[in-house]
């Protein structure tokens, strides 16, 4: 991919291995929105599901293949045809494409896991990776649970990969086992030892069970390995994987120990660490690093005082770098059209439509009449609350809430169902209670509530509340979320919305079923 011995690719799995996360699941709609953001970040691998995990991840990767300009789409496989041939179905349509192949390699996995023999093993990489090779030459091959294999052996099954067709070897410390030092050992002996390692980029795949993806990620690139697998925000299987941002900001701000280059336009970390949280319903915890809300507040006097004099006394990089404004109030209620635009251009929201703008400005008026100050990042809440929107089967059109102590908690909602207006009045255990009942009522249905979540998003009484909620039903799954500075009216809206892209859902896998619902709802 590239001949500068520095450069390091970043490839990211964001969309497949950080799907893996319990609850994370996103909607194609969702998919395809982060991959514009992840193409115009400069993410140089996309690796956008696992194609014959469902038809849902067929269509993504498929979907996502289509869109991207820049960065090269890429599906995962097993060591089966059946899984090769998926994946270069959903890829075929991209001019440039990866498939990317793996295998476990450990004795514990191969008994255990596989039922197979170390000999099994290496004629299914024999077989596989010159297989997937036909379809593409830029196949990628990794050894699960690389850092508990023995050594010999890696470096026997990643000769005869490079052998089949191989242009990276990827290791994975899949379990989050390994520790800087030895990772690093581990590819310094790959490059030592296997003949022809100069004819393939070794990458590396970093799991946090330890807290130590991001460390062991830039071991293994100042041993030699140039891409590195990592997602945005660590998104990713139990403890999570490399954070993207963390690893380009470690690169960048101390390239006088390690001097590697990537690709990204780190402007636009921030807000790719925002889409993707809205798309799952993770909420970054606040003192995440590069991306988290006090990554860069300082409260202490002693800090205060010393970025009054030299702001380098306390940040080792800008805000800006990252695309955080430290801006508090910029806009407000006088503010015109023009000027909420060329806001969203300095936050990084760049190429969305009218149509989008419209509304968010819209809302913008609102929020400016209830709030006194006007943070970017309200800005950027109700803009991400537009941006993801298809035409909604049900629409709040008023709520009136009564709560207290002595009363029963009672909510009186008006809803649009499918064109109709309907009203109910319920009491709950709590207004949040009484408020889902209502929905209920208005529309039968029989999710169930897995997540229900509050954050601010800035600080102050009068603050936007963002509400994430997450429902199941008959094992789909989906995210809403909704930001207002009337908590209950966020959570009416956030629930709405992720019972909307249930209906969505329903019609894309069981479209009869979805008619017949809306046909009883309108009583024919």
């Amino acid at each position: 991919m590239t001949s500068d011995k520095n450069r390091v690719v970043i490839f990211d799995t964001t969309m497949r291995d950080g799907e893996q996360s319990p609850g994370a699941s996103m909607s194609l709609e969702e998919k395809k929105q982060i991959s514009r953001v992840f193409d115009e970040l400069g993410i140089d691998v996309i690796e956008a599901g696992f194609p014959i995990a469902s038809p849902g991840d067929f269509e993504a990767v498929t979907e996502v293949s289509k869109i991207l300009k820049k960065s090269i789409p890429c599906g995962l496989s097993r060591h089966n045809k059946k899984d090769i041939d998926a994946c270069y179905e959903a890829l075929k349509a991209a001019p440039r494409f990866r498939i990317h192949t793996f295998i476990s390699t450990s004795s514990l996995h191969m008994k255990h896991k596989l039922n197979k023999s170390p000999e099994e093993v290496v004629e299914a990489i024999k077989e596989n990776v010159t297989y997937a090779r036909k379809f593409t030459d830029d196949v990628e091959w990794s050894c699960e649970d690389g850092t508990r294999t023995d050594m010999d052996f890696i470096c026997k099954t990643v000769e005869l990969a490079i052998n089949c067709g191989a242009k990276t070897i990827n290791i994975p410390d899949t379990v989050g086992y390994s520790v800087p030092a030895e990772f690093k050992k581990i590819i310094e002996t790959l490059i030592n030892k296997v003949p022809n390692i100069d004819k393939a980029i070794l990458s590396t795949h970093c799991h946090n069970d330890l807290g130590l993806a991001v460390a062991n990620s830039l071991a293994g690139v100042s041993a030699g390995a140039r891409q590195i697998e990592c997602t945005i925000n660590g998104i990713g299987e139990r403890a999570g994987n490399a954070a993207l941002e963390e690893i380009v900001m470690a690169m960048k701000t101390r390239n006088d120990l390690m001097p590697f280059k990537t690709g990204i336009k780190t402007e636009l970390l921030s807000k790719a660490s925002k889409v993707v949280s809205n798309a799952t319903g993770f909420p970054v915890q606040f003192n995440k690093a590069i991306v988290g809300k006090n990554a860069f507040a300082h409260e202490a006097g002693i800090h205060q005082d010393g970025m009054l004099k030299n702001r380098n006394t306390y940040e080792i990089m800008t805000p800006e770098s990252v695309g955080v404004k430290q801006t508090s109030l910029v806009m407000g209620k006088h503010s015109g059209r023009h000027a909420f635009k060329e806001k969203l251009n300095d936050l990084g929201y760049m190429g969305i439509t009218d149509d989008i703008i419209q509304i968010a400005f819209g809302k913008f008026k609102v929020l400016a009449d209830k709030k006194k100050h006007v943070y970017d990042e309200d800005i950027a809440a109700l803009v991400d609350d537009s941006l993801i929107k298809e035409d909604n089967v049900i629409n709040l059109k008023s709520l009136r809430v009564f709560a207290g102590t002595g009363e029963p908690q009672r909510a009186d909602m008006t809803l649009e169902v499918y064109g109709e207006i309907k009203k109910a009045t319920e009491t709950g255990d709590g207004p949040v209670d009484a408020i889902f009942k209502c929905v209920k009522k208005l529309y039968p249905h029989d999710v169930i509530l897995k997540l229900y979540q509050v954050h601010a998003v800035t600080e102050g009484t009068d603050a936007q509340a963002t509400v994430s909620v997450r429902i199941e039903e008959n094992g789909k799954t989906t995210v809403g979320q909704a930001a207002d500075t009337d908590t209950l009216v966020a959570s009416a809206n956030a629930y709405l919305n992720a019972l909307n892209k249930m209906i969505i859902k329903r019609k894309r896998t069981a479209p009869e079923e979805e008619e017949y619902e809306q046909q009883k709802m309108k009583g024919i």
